[in-house]
């Protein structure tokens, strides 16, 4: 089916990104993640970072007192989290699937916190309600969830499409409390004091 011809394309494209070093790996967490725990936004509990990568937001959660999984569509991406993290004799779940599906790997309501580093501004319009309705599922009631994207004001390289303050108000208020969309930088390695991006706090309902 082409659906099924499209997905395997994106796959490969994933798998053979991290063959290399992709630039959204800056081999340490992102700064924004870091000070959304020393703020006490982010407060230490079952935690799911979804779209994890190479897995360093999740080892420093770890690090820092959370109960941690990672879940990452690429099983590259995963293969080298788990490294990582063995490496630093820090325990963390790693596990390869689908965003979109988290509804097959989770139970209802299993985590206190979701953490998106880079998930969200990479879904099409059509796969962004299917992700919000995931997220709900994984979540308890009252959980919180964070998510760190590249904003709109970044012109300055190619790349995954920029969001706006807006696309993130109409895709989760529906379903989320919108606690506040902040400026912010993402880590890349193609600048030197990284992109312009937004980080989201909502909490399920």
């Amino acid at each position: 089916m082409p659906g099924e011809d499209v997905n395997r394309a994106m796959m490969g494209f994933w798998e053979e990104v991290y063959r290399s070093s992709p630039p959204w790996d800056i081999k340490r967490p992102q700064p924004a993640i870091v000070q959304l725990v020393q703020s006490g936004d982010l407060k230490p509990g079952r935690t799911l970072d979804v779209g994890s990568g190479a897995g360093e937001n999740a080892i420093f959660l770890a690090k820092s007192g959370f109960r941690v999984t990672g879940i990452d569509i690429v099983e590259r991406a995963v293969e080298i989290a788990k490294s990582r993290a063995a490496k630093q004799r820090v325990e963390v779940e790693f596990r390869v699937g689908n965003a979109l599906e988290l509804h097959s790997y989770f139970s209802e309501g299993e985590f206190d916190n979701v953490i998106d580093s880079g998930l969200f501004h990479a879904l099409t319009n059509e796969q962004r309600p299917v992700y919000v309705s995931q997220i709900n599922w994984v979540l308890r009631n009252g959980g919180s969830y964070f998510m760190l994207c590249f904003s709109d004001k970044e012109r300055k390289f190619s790349g995954p499409r920029r969001i706006s303050k807006q696309e993130i108000e109409e895709t989760f208020s529906t379903v989320f409390k919108i606690n506040y969309i902040h400026d912010t930088v993402f880590g890349d390695t193609l600048h030197r004091k990284g992109a312009k991006g937004y980080i989201t706090n909502a909490s399920k309902l």
